[in-house]
C-alpha cells in the first residue's frame, strides 16, 4: 500500500509544482506591471506560452534534486534549499531560452520575480503538505511498516529515535535474531530467527527491512539481502560502525568498487560552491556600500582613541590550512607585535581601549573582513578562522578539529549563532562547525545570516 501512496504523492507534487509555476508567472507579471498604464508589447499570454518550455525543464530539475521523492528522510531546511537552488538554475535557463528565441521585449524583472515567487510558493506548499502528512501519520494513516533484522545497541538506538517521533510515520512489525533477546522493555515483538525472513516478506505486510547485524553475524548478510530482493522489498543497512560515519555518507566508485566517503562535503559540489561564492561577493559588496558611513566613523574613532594603524592584520589559517591575513578595526593599544598571537583575548583585557571595547561588543570591528570575503580568503558564513599557534595546539587536543579547514572560514557561523563564541568551549564550537560543513545548504547560510543580524551583533563574550 505504501508504494501506491508514494506514486500518488509524486503525482500530486508534480501537478502542484506545475500549477505553482503557472501561478508564479501570473503573479510576477501582475506585480511588475501593476501600475502600468500603457499598452503591452508582449502580454501575459506570451509569458504563459513560455511555460510550455519552462515547466518540463523544471520537472527535470526538481527530479534531479529529488524534490518529488518522499520527505520522510529529508529535513525541511534541506528541501527548501534545494527549491531555491532549482529556481536559481531555472531562471538561468529562462534567460538562455530568451536569448535563443531572440525575444528582447520580455521583461527580465518579471523573470526574476517569477523565480522569487516560485521559490516562496513551492516552499510554502512543501511545508503545508508535510504538516498534513504528519497529522495523518500521527493518526495511524500512511504508515511505513519496518522489520528490524538483528537486535543490538545500534538497532535499539534506531528504534528509540524513530518511536520518539511518530510524525515520521513508521511502525515496527518486529525484529529478527538468532534467539529472543532482552530489548530493555521496548514494545517490539520477536518475529523469529533469520531463516523466517522469506516467509515474513511473502505476507506483504512489510514495506522496508532494516538490516543491523553485529560483526559476528555478517555471514548472514548475503542471504538476507537476497531474500529481500526476491520479495521485492527495499532493504537498508544500519551497520554497527555507524558512529564512524557522517549523517550523510557519500559513496564513490573506483573501477566498479564502492568506497564510502567518511566526510561528504556539499561545498565540494561545483554548483553549491558557485552559489555560495556568488552570495559572498554580492552581499559583501552591498554591505560595504551600506555600512560605508559606519566604516568611516569607526576609522576616525580608532585613530582618535589611541595612536597606531586603523586596520589590524592578523595571520589566520584558512581553507586547506593556508594562512592569510584577516582584517579588523584595531581595538587594542599598540604593543608587542607577537603577544596577541599566543594569548587568548578576554572580556576584561586591559590592552583594550574604551572605543575598542565598544566596537567589539557590537561586532563593528569585524566589518573589514568583508574585504577578506571579496578577496576569497573568507566567506560570510563558515567556521571562524584561528591563529596558527592555537591551530597547532587544538589539533592535538580536540578530535576532528582540523576538519574545519575543509571550507572557507566565515565572518559568522553556526557555532556563533548558537552562542559558542569568544571565551567558550572549543569542543562545542567544533561540533557546530562539523555539523555546518556536512549539512551545508544555501538556505542554511541565509538562516545563519538572519540569526546573526537579529541576535548576533551584540557580543557579551567578545572573541579576539
Amino acid at each position: 500500500m505504501i508504494k501506491e501512496n508514494q506514486k500518488i504523492l509524486k503525482a500530486i507534487l508534480a501537478l502542484l509544482d506545475a500549477g505553482i509555476c503557472l501561478l508564479s508567472m501570473v503573479l510576477a507579471f501582475w506585480l511588475h506591471f501593476l501600475n502600468y498604464q500603457g499598452s503591452f508589447y508582449i502580454g501575459l499570454n506570451y509569458y504563459l506560452r513560455l511555460m510550455l518550455y519552462i515547466i518540463p525543464v523544471y520537472f527535470i530539475i526538481y527530479n534531479y534534486f529529488d524534490l518529488h521523492d518522499s520527505f520522510r528522510y529529508k529535513s525541511m531546511i534541506s528541501e527548501i534549499g534545494k527549491i531555491v537552488q532549482s529556481n536559481f538554475i531555472g531562471v538561468i535557463f529562462i534567460f538562455v531560452l530568451l536569448f535563443f528565441l531572440k525575444e528582447v521585449h520580455v521583461s527580465r524583472m518579471v523573470i526574476l520575480l517569477y523565480g522569487l515567487i516560485n521559490s516562496f510558493l513551492s516552499s510554502c506548499s512543501r511545508v503545508t503538505l508535510r504538516k498534513i502528512l504528519r497529522k495523518m501519520r500521527a493518526k495511524g494513516f500512511n504508515l511505513k511498516h519496518l522489520l528490524l533484522v538483528g537486535w543490538n545497541e545500534v538497532s535499539a538506538e534506531f528504534y528509540d529515535r524513530v518511536m520518539a517521533n511518530h510524525n515520521l510515520g513508521y511502525d515496527f512489525v518486529g525484529y529478527l535474531s538468532h534467539s529472543k533477546v532482552n530489548t530493555g522493555g521496548r514494545n517490539i515483538a520477536y518475529a523469529g530467527g533469520f531463516g523466517t525472513l522469506p516467509s515474513l516478506l511473502e505476507k506483504k505486510g512489510i514495506d522496508e527491512v532494516i538490516i543491523s547485524l553485529d560483526f559476528h553475524e555478517f555471514s548472514e548478510l548475503g542471504n538476507i539481502i537476497e531474500a529481500c530482493e526476491k520479495a521485492g522489498v527495499k532493504s537498508n543497512l544500519l551497520p554497527f560502525y555507524t558512529k564512524y560515519l557522517p549523517t550523510k555518507p557519500y559513496i564513490d566508485e573506483v573501477e566498479g568498487m564502492p568506497l564510502i566517503n567518511i566526510r561528504k562535503i556539499p561545498l565540494d559540489n561545483m554548483l553549491n560552491s558557485f552559489c555560495k561564492r556568488l552570495l559572498d561577493i554580492t552581499a559583501s559588496l552591498v554591505a560595504l556600500i551600506v555600512f560605508s558611513p559606519v566604516l568611516l566613523l569607526t576609522a576616525i574613532g580608532v585613530k582618535l582613541s589611541s595612536p597606531g594603524p586603523v586596520i589590524y592584520k592578523q595571520e589566520r589559517i584558512g581553507r586547506n590550512k593556508r594562512p592569510f591575513y584577516m582584517y579588523k578595526f584595531r581595538s587594542m593599544k599598540v604593543g608587542d607585535g607577537n603577544s596577541d598571537m599566543t594569548t587568548w583575548g578576554t572580556k576584561n583585557d586591559d590592552r583594550r581601549t574604551k572605543f575598542g571595547s565598544f566596537i567589539r561588543k557590537c561586532s563593528i570591528d569585524e566589518l573589514p573582513q568583508l574585504v577578506n570575503v571579496l578577496k576569497g580568503d573568507m566567506s560570510l558564513v563558515g567556521p571562524r578562522p584561528e591563529r596558527p599557534f592555537f591551530v597547532d595546539k587544538f589539533r592535538e587536543e580536540i578530535p576532528l578539529y582540523m576538519l574545519k579547514h575543509l571550507v572557507r572560514p566565515g565572518i559568522t557561523g553556526w557555532a556563533q549563532v548558537n552562542g559558542w563564541r569568544g571565551d567558550t568551549s572549543i569542543e562545542e564550537r567544533i561540533k557546530c562547525d562539523i555539523y555546518y560543513i556536512e549539512n551545508w545548504t544555501f538556505l542554511l547560510d541565509i538562516k545563519i545570516l538572519f540569526l546573526t543580524v537579529f541576535k548576533g551583533f551584540i557580543n557579551p563574550s567578545e572573541e579576539i
